[in-house]
Formats: C-alpha cells, sequence, structure tokens
C-alpha cells in the first residue's frame, strides 16, 4: 500500500522514540498497533494508526539519561578528532557535578548509545546535551525543532545600529536567510544572542558577515534549562522536573 508508512519511522516522527530504538522495541514485541502486538522488522503501518507502548517499553525509556555538560573550549562535541578529546571522555564519575540534585548514579551502562543533541565547536564552550533518549535528540535538533538557544558573545570590533539590525534579520548563510535571531547589546564588547537555528559557527560567521571577529562564545541556555551554576568541565542529568 502505497499511503503506509515504515512502523519504526513513523514512531520516530511522532517523537515516541528514535528509529533505533522503534526496532528494538517491536523486536522485543514490546509495541502495539491498534491494539496487536507487532514484532516484525519492517512492518508497514497505516500513517493515521494507534501506536502503544507497552510497559516493557515505558520502563525502558525511564532508564534512559540525559546529561548536561558544561564543556570547556579545546573539546569537541562530537567524535574525537586529530588530537581533541570529545565531550563524552568527560562523563565519568569523577566529573559528576557533586551538587546534581538528581538521585540517578552514574554506571558505565549510561554512556551506551550517548551522544550529542547538537554541537558546539572545538572554540567555544558553555551547555552540551548529551543523551540516550531519541525523544529528546528530536526534540532539540529535529528539522522542527523551535527551541531556543542563547549564547553570550564576546567580540572586537564597531558596532552600529544598522549592523545590529542585521545581525537580527537580514543575513544569509550558504545562500539561505537565517531565521530571524534575537540579538541584544550586553555591552560595548559582550553580545547576546537567541537563536532558534544552529548552522555551522553560525554566531561567528553571523558577526563576520558584519564586520565582527568573536574572540568568546559560551551558551548558556537550551529552551527552559541553563547552564546556571554548573562548573566548566562538570556535568549532571536532566532531572524529572526539567523540560526543554
Amino acid at each position: 500500500m502505497s499511503d503506509t508508512l515504515r512502523l519504526s519511522k513513523l514512531m520516530s516522527q511522532r517523537g515516541l522514540c528514535s528509529r533505533r530504538e522503534a526496532d528494538r522495541y517491536i523486536e522485543q514485541g514490546w509495541v502495539k498497533v491498534d491494539g496487536v502486538v507487532q514484532s516484525t522488522l519492517g512492518t508497514k503501518v497505516a500513517p493515521d494508526c494507534e501506536i502503544e507502548l507497552t510497559d516493557p517499553a515505558q520502563r525502558a525509556q525511564k532508564r534512559l539519561v540525559t546529561i548536561l555538560l558544561n564543556k570547556p573550549v579545546g573539546i569537541v562535541s562530537g567524535q574525537a578528532e586529530d588530537e581533541y578529546r570529545p565531550a563524552i571522555s568527560l562523563i565519568t564519575k569523577e566529573n559528576h557535578w557533586q551538587q546534581d540534585p538528581s538521585p540517578i548514579r552514574f554506571t558505565h551502562a549510561q554512556l551506551k548509545g550517548l551522544a550529542p543533541a547538537g554541537r558546539l565547536d572545538i572554540e567555544s564552550q558553555g551547555l552540551l546535551v548529551l543523551t540516550q533518549d531519541g525523544r529528546v535528540a528530536k526534540q532539540l535538533i529535529g528539522a522542527d525543532s523551535d527551541i531556543e538557544k542563547e549564547y553570550l558573545v564576546r567580540y572586537t570590533g564597531t558596532l552600529d545600529d544598522n549592523m545590529l539590525a542585521l545581525l537580527n534579520h537580514g543575513l544569509e548563510l550558504d545562500g539561505k536567510k537565517l531565521k530571524p535571531a534575537k540579538v541584544t547589546v550586553l555591552n560595548q564588547d559582550q553580545l547576546r544572542f537567541i537563536l532558534k537555528e544552529g548552522k555551522k559557527r553560525q554566531i561567528r560567521r553571523m558577526c563576520e558577515l558584519v564586520g565582527l571577529n568573536v574572540t568568546g562564545l559560551k551558551r548558556v541556555r537550551i529552551g527552559n534549562v541553563r547552564l546556571s551554576k554548573l562548573p566548566e568541565g562538570q556535568w549532571r542529568y536532566l532531572t524529572d522536573r526539567e523540560f526543554f
């Protein structure tokens, strides 16, 4: 049927889990479609079907962790590059923030499938999210993500009202117009950027287009979650009470 979709793809589109997680749940017989258990990979279903995750799948999801890291300069977000360490190498018992309000205890099993949901370039620091949970990843970096990300940016150069207006709305990168941003002046050498997109080195490139040079960049908020007092190089768990 041409109007059917692969079950795992539909589960991902609905934000129930990632496609990889969906395949695992289907294999285990943990997914019901219109009340019927599905256990065959590649199963195709109607786009408007009712999908239910059974109790074992829901328990498995509750065990997935999301981690907030204050990434230092010189650490890469994803895979190790040249001599630079990846962010996941900082997720150790020793680097766990002692004031973490979460009751979760660290285990090495939490590193399996843990990946950054969004990136910070090697020269930038601040809030980086790493997660095992496909729902969180989709929320933060899915094609339809609309979550704000806030940055503090130090710069050199001269900024006038026209240039500030361009930073807020009017610039293009890679031949495409950028979404409107919220850029405000904090002092003579610092700006606040609030974006709803994250092109590669976007803020640095935006500043270059108006003749400014970025000397420091720190992400301090993603959605409703703030970096706050989390020390540089340390991490904590996202709590049950926090939502992006």
